[in-house]
């Protein structure tokens, strides 16, 4: 790729963010980093106990995914991070220019149903309620792409990379 695209994989908890964005480095030749790591425990024991965390509790992690991603400019790479309200994804092209957002959307009842059948994750589904209502989706000026989750993994990915690919994303 002449000009490799630094993404954030963006999305409410069990929309597939880890495992799409993984997928999507592969395909695109590219490091993968997986957005959880870069939550500090405070964090991590929040959600664990089914409390929502705050703007507070996510600026550290916010500008820990920034630094990442403007350190993979003219590189290249897929990081995973909810980027759920437009303030957070502003932090994010502030702190790394030329990110672009890949939106994995999908039915609630669809994701309430992938979350529950996951294993070794500290978020319960009890938090999807205030992932949805923090929801705001990509607006028309922000550098992006929303794609459906339904189907197979690999599938998801193919239609990632695809509108990634179009011009002007």
């Amino acid at each position: 790729m002449e000009n490799p695209l630094v993404v954030v994989v963006m999305g409410v908890a069990g929309s597939g963010k880890t495992t799409i964005g993984r997928l999507v480095a592969e395909r695109l030749g590219v490091p993968y980093a997986e957005g959880d790591d870069f939550h500090p425990g405070t964090n991590i024991a929040k959600m664990s106990a089914g409390v929502p965390l705050d703007d507070a509790d996510r600026w550290p992690w916010l500008d820990a995914i920034g630094r990442w991603a403007r350190g993979r400019a003219g590189l290249g790479g897929v990081v995973s991070g909810s980027a759920l309200k437009r303030s957070y994804r502003d932090r994010l092209r502030a702190a790394a220019p030329g990110v672009v957002f890949l939106h994995l959307t999908g039915d609630r009842a669809m994701i309430e149903e992938r979350m529950a059948a996951r294993r070794d994750h500290f978020m319960p589904t009890a938090l999807l309620d205030s992932q949805f209502a923090t929801l705001q989706p990509l607006g028309d000026d922000e550098a992006g792409v929303a794609v459906d989750v339904s189907g197979r993994p690999e599938e998801i990915a193919d239609r990632a990379v695809s509108a990634l690919s179009s011009p002007a994303p």
